[in-house]
């Protein structure tokens, strides 16, 4: 299969909203990060998903819509005043909601749960995509399964050439991480991936918000995955991911020490560094992950997928405090880490 790369135009998605009509993929940017995406309402077609990504069937899917009328029809209960604070406040925007589901959700979306997951994304190429195929769309990350999620059309290309028709180029993502993941079902909303909707703003909006204690830890044995991200091991790189966390002096001569063992053992190591820290590493090989939370959101994806491009095969990555945005940014370097975490002091 040949993989078309094309600008967001009217006629793109024109193509891209005929494809996802006949059962085809197309991959396509958010506010977060590219999704890749099947018509929702068409198991068959949802399958394909999980064929193109090398994606586990028990990892549920997220339906993007594009306007508010669109929600009813694929949940089976009314939202809650509290859903509606919520989609008040924050759609369209990187949030994504779980109800009960309809009959109308195929079981290949749901990983045969009995919730949906629902977002209403702010990219205008997006909407632009969902109401040019005229369903919603069901879509995770375009990414293979298991890999760093993709925040350029370029991202895309290098997992999916040859695997999907086309790929809609909206330029970078603004977010950098996936949306914030929250559960409707029970009396407070409770977070099971964090995002860029932090808890703090839930609990404003709500006036409560519980995070689930799977955020930051593993799925223990048989334990299933409620929401997309809660996997394991994800958003990896080829090279085995240590996080280094602890007060700032330190991670850096933590870090310093691994590195340097790395590199005695003959590993190519790199270390994944704060901007304003970056000097005390010396002419240790370093990318830069910004200069705060928010520059780390952007940027994590790209600089594991820049790792894989210099070789890296030990990467050392300094933490941030998990709460805030810093909440969303850890869970993802944890489970791209696959929990592989050092504290500074004992090393």
């Amino acid at each position: 299969m040949q993989t078309q790369l094309l600008p967001v135009t009217p006629e793109a998605l024109a193509r891209a909203g005929a494809l996802i009509r006949s059962g085809e993929l197309v991959a396509f940017p958010t506010e977060t990060v590219y999704g890749l995406g099947a018509n929702a309402l068409d198991g068959a077609a949802v399958k394909r998903i999980f064929e193109a990504k090398g994606r586990p069937g028990d990892n549920p899917l997220i339906a993007h819509i594009s306007a508010l009328e669109q929600l009813a029809p694929l949940i089976a209960v009314r939202p809650s005043p509290t859903a509606r604070a919520l989609m008040d406040a924050c759609w369209p925007g990187p949030m994504t909601l779980i109800f009960p589901k309809s009959s109308l959700v195929p079981d290949e979306v749901t990983a045969g749960l009995t919730t949906v997951a629902v977002r209403f994304p702010a990219h205008p190429a997006a909407r632009a995509l969902i109401d040019a195929a005229g369903v919603p769309i069901a879509a995770p990350s375009a990414n293979r399964s298991g890999r760093p999620s993709p925040t350029t059309a370029k991202h895309v290309l290098e997992d999916m050439d040859g695997r999907i028709p086309l790929i809609l180029d909206g330029g970078a993502c603004q977010v950098g991480l996936e949306s914030t993941v929250i559960d409707m079902t029970g009396e407070t909303p409770r977070v099971l991936r964090p995002g860029g909707i932090t808890p703090k703003r839930i609990a404003e909006i709500c006036g409560g918000v519980a995070v689930d204690e799977a955020v930051m830890r593993p799925l223990k044995e048989g334990e299933v995955a409620r929401s997309p991200g809660m996997k394991y091991r994800h958003y990896a790189p080829a090279g085995a991911l240590t996080i280094v966390k602890g007060e700032p002096g330190a991670v850096e001569r933590a870090i310093r020490e691994l590195y340097d063992e790395s590199q005695a053992s003959g590993k190519r190591p790199l270390i994944l560094s704060l901007q304003g820290h970056i000097p005390a590493y010396g002419d240790r090989r370093v990318l830069s992950l910004g200069a705060d939370e928010a520059e780390m959101a952007r940027s994590i994806f790209a600089r594991l997928r820049d790792a894989d491009a210099l070789g890296a095969d030990a990467i050392f990555s300094e933490a941030v405090p998990a709460d805030g945005l810093g909440l969303a940014v850890m869970n993802r370097l944890g489970r791209a880490a696959a929990f592989h975490i050092v504290e500074a002091e004992q090393h």
